[in-house]
């Protein structure tokens, strides 16, 4: 990652945008699903899965949903907090 220099305050400010299609744009997404994979990993279980209806489908994705819920809870709880980490 490059660093980038302000010669304002005011420059700092200002909104990164990328324009379709420039590779940079690619490299930001990757990171941003990067980092968002190593602050809260999801881990669904391998396999195919047949379901008599949509209902039936999402009661399941619920399920994983809420059980990654109740483990990221889990790892906040048992995570110090403050300033003395």
């Amino acid at each position: 990652m490059s660093v980038l220099k302000f010669r304002t305050v005011d420059e700092l400010n200002q909104p990164r945008w990328h324009s379709p299609g420039d590779p940079r744009l690619y490299d930001a997404i990757a990171a941003v699903w990067d980092l968002a994979r190593q602050m809260s990993p999801r881990t669904f279980p391998h396999g195919v899965y047949r379901f008599r209806s949509i209902e039936e489908m999402n009661a399941q994705r619920n399920m994983w949903e809420a059980e990654h819920v109740r483990r990221v809870a889990a790892h906040n709880a048992a995570a110090p907090v403050g300033p003395d980490r």
